[in-house]
């Protein structure tokens, strides 16, 4: 996708194919055509940075490359080192003229990238191979930039991971987090501890479906499987080969319950315990108040440290519930011993303790941002998922942070509002939204940004229960994140960023990697219209095309609407779209159901704010028309943890009114629970209220659509009160947790 403008007889271009968006980029009218087919190598650089280039060279070509061992003129490329003259690390100067391709690098991590810029840029032509002529100087943003992947709820074989370092390294991502550990399943050999070969490593059964479906269903069969440490240490090589850090994450002191059901006596209760067989926080942990864990983990740790070599070793340290050691006898005297003041101090001595051991290795931790709980251990490295607000507080502390937050660049999350999408593990993240994440955040001073050392992407497996369905989830949002990881804001533009994205589609073809095919889909946002009405504007990135449409519910063809600008929707029904492109249909087509009633529109006010993920930004959500779907993902629900639902809709003047309605969404295994009690109340005059509708009774796991009728009468003001159920029971999921109060659309008929 290269574009040339002439602008005083010189050649520029304005967007090019290279991803992630390099720092300066110029290109000029022509392309250099192979004639040896060889690379010359210069001194102090390492032909395993030609690994990749040239089996992937070979595939486009079928041409096997020459490698010499000077950089002269007489090689097609030519491969130097300067560190003097690029000054960044991982920088690189890439240059294509008639003369041939010279890259120069700063360090030998610059060298490779500088090849992967090429690789992306290399064409065939008339049966040559080609690249345009072009200068480009490139260097990181973030010297971490990386990838996470859990293998514990899903395996994937040493192949598959093997080819995600490839792409991995073919967009200079730097870091791949393998999580190896987690309550469904033990996926690392320990020879010190076979039952962990044995029992750890498999599951009796595996749930069906999702996880907030009941009840839950289950395969009955068998899985599970590990990586031997001759596996692992082949994998690190290859990953080391491609300047790609692999690093470790043996989860403690929560995610236990496989590991306690190989050694019962590691847990507080001494078991009997089970490999889990669903996703989801459990009470069974570590037991704080044992040596023999502390044994137990340093022993593990003493095999998996000769393995990677990485600076770093994550050890977790996420949802680990206190639920056992607050009645462990063990957890308890720990806590006197150790003049700790409560559990969440006993966590931090926990990380704290294992920390230690790893410093006196010669490694330093990483963890997830629960190990903030009880007092940030020296030395240690936070990852911040649950939000921004831990990478944010490690900065101010000064100790070093990877931003990773949930809501942006969780890549088990859905990619696409269609109904058509594969079941995935909840909320919303599109490819522009991880394009546009950024982490340095304005709270932060230039001092304190800083310790803010990267970002990376997170991918949990329990919905990818294959490669073709990891690799739909992974990529392309994966090429987002590489280019929030590398360029500088300043640089980043999603509309070039998806020209580029689409340039490179015949390379991850090549590749044989299965992306999902949804940047070009139809996205929408539904608007109040001056008049109080309902507007739905659609939106589509791919250039050139045209959005046709119907509002009868009928599939949009060549001969339906042409989209202009924002459709008012003054009726209930169902509005399709679809993108044409040259006469052909784009991707899926695209459908918004509206139900249209007296309150659409209206001001509503509300008691409690919504809060968390859960917050559409105003109240016009409740009444657009617009019901949540149940994957409630799509920005229409309201959220309430712990708190009451009290809203009143104002009609704004006294109506006749039979009917009222509100959605409310069920899911005990979310968090999200039904309302003790659910009333609307109607007044005339804003201050006299009389109850016109109650209900205790909410049946359906999913949405439970109240729809109340009730004798025809006349009314201003529609108040909607519902008792939050508080505090989570025993035995119940996360007890103890407050639970989610989640309601939308009031309906007023």
């Amino acid at each position: 996708m290269c574009v040339v403008f002439a602008f005083s007889g010189r050649a520029q271009i304005t967007t090019t194919g290279v991803i992630p968006q390099p720092v300066d980029a110029k290109y000029g009218a022509g392309t250099y055509v192979f004639f040896e087919y060889s690379v010359g190598v210069g001194d102090g650089i390492s032909t395993d940075n030609l690994i990749f280039f040239k089996s992937y060279f070979r595939s486009l070509t079928g041409r096997d490359l020459k490698i010499g061992t000077s950089a002269l003129p007489l090689y097609d490329i030519r491969l130097l080192l300067d560190a003097k003259g690029i000054r960044e690390s991982e920088g690189y100067q890439l240059a294509a003229t008639n003369k041939g391709i010279t890259i120069k690098a700063h360090d030998e991590a610059g060298v490779f990238y500088g090849l992967q810029s090429l690789l992306q840029l290399l064409k065939i032509k008339n049966g040559k191979a080609t690249v345009p002529f072009c200068t480009i100087t490139d260097y990181p943003r973030f010297a971490y930039r990386g990838m996470h992947l859990d293998v514990s709820r899903h395996f994937f074989k040493p192949e598959a991971i093997k080819k995600w370092i490839d792409l991995l390294a073919l967009y200079k991502v730097n870091t791949f987090h393998w999580h190896l550990t987690d309550d469904q399943g033990w996926r690392i050999e320990i020879k010190k501890y076979p039952l962990l070969q044995s029992i750890s490593a498999y599951r009796d059964e595996t749930i069906i479906g999702h996880k907030k479906d009941s009840p839950h269903r289950f395969d009955g069969i068998r899985y599970g499987g590990y990586y031997t440490q001759d596996e692992v240490k082949d994998i690190v090589k290859y990953a080391t080969q491609r300047h790609i850090t692999v690093i470790p994450e043996i989860e403690m002191p929560g995610h236990a319950l496989a590991a306690l059901a190989a050694y019962p006596q590691l847990g507080c209760t001494g078991g009997p315990y089970k490999t889990a067989t669903y996703w989801g926080i459990f009470d069974d942990v570590y037991c704080a108040g044992n040596d023999e864990t502390f044994t137990f983990l340093q022993n593990v740790m003493d095999e998996v440290l000769p393995l990677f070599p990485s600076k770093y070793i994550h050890i977790g340290g996420d949802e680990c519930p206190k639920t056992k050691w607050k009645t462990c006898p063990k957890c308890q005297q720990r806590i006197k011993d150790e003049h700790l003041k409560d559990e969440k101090e006993l966590q931090s001595y926990f990380i704290g303790r294992m920390e230690k051991y790893l410093n006196s290795k010669g490694r330093q931790i990483i963890g997830w941002d629960e190990i903030l709980e009880g007092g940030l251990t020296p030395g240690a490295t936070v990852m911040s998922w649950t939000g921004e607000e831990g990478g944010i507080a490690a900065a101010k502390q000064h100790h070093d942070a990877i931003m990773t937050p949930e809501k942006y660049v969780y890549l088990d999350y859905y990619q696409s509002l269609s109904p058509a999408e594969p079941l995935a593990g909840g909320g919303y993240t599109p490819l522009s939204k991880v394009y546009n994440y950024e982490p340095i955040t304005t709270e932060l001073s230039g001092e304190e940004a800083k310790y803010i050392k990267g970002v990376q992407a997170n991918a949990w497996s329990e919905y990818m229960a294959n490669p073709a369905e990891a690799e739909r989830q992974l990529f392309p949002r994966m090429l987002a994140l590489a280019e929030v990881a590398w360029s500088s804001k300043e640089n980043k533009s999603y509309p070039d960023f998806l020209k580029r994205l689409r340039y490179q589609q015949p390379l991850l073809k090549k590749l044989n990697i299965n992306a999902a095919d949804v940047f070009d889909e139809i996205t929408d946002s539904v608007t109040e219209t001056t008049d109080h009405q309902v507007a739905l504007s659609l939106q589509t990135t791919l250039p050139g095309s045209k959005i046709h449409y119907t509002n009868n519910g009928s599939t949009p063809g060549l001969n339906s609407n042409v989209y202009t600008g924002a459709i008012t929707v003054t009726s209930s029904g169902v509005v399709k779209a679809a993108v044409f492109n040259n006469g052909k249909q784009q991707g899926r087509v695209y459908e918004k159901s509206f139900t249209i009633h007296k309150g659409i529109g209206k001001t509503v006010t509300l008691k409690n704010q919504p809060q968390g993920g859960f917050n559409p930004g105003n109240t016009f959500s409740l009444v657009n028309g617009v019901f949540g779907s149940k994957l409630y993902n799509d920005g229409q629900w309201y959220g309430f943890a712990g708190n009451d639902l009290e809203a009143v809709v104002d009609l704004g003047s006294v109506q006749n009114i039979s009917k009222l309605g509100i959605n409310i969404l069920k899911y005990h295994w979310q968090k999200m629970w039904e309302p003790t009690l659910l009333t609307f109340e109607v007044s005339t005059d804003g201050s006299n209220y009389t109850e016109v509708y109650r209900q205790t009774d909410f049946p359906d796991n999913g949405i439970n659509a109240v729809r109340a009728s009730i004798k025809t009468q006349q009314a201003r003001y529609i108040r909607v009160k519902a008792t939050n159920k508080g505090i989570i029971p025993p035995g119940e999921y996360i007890p103890g947790a407050k639970a989610w109060l989640m309601v939308d659309e009031i309906v007023v008929q």
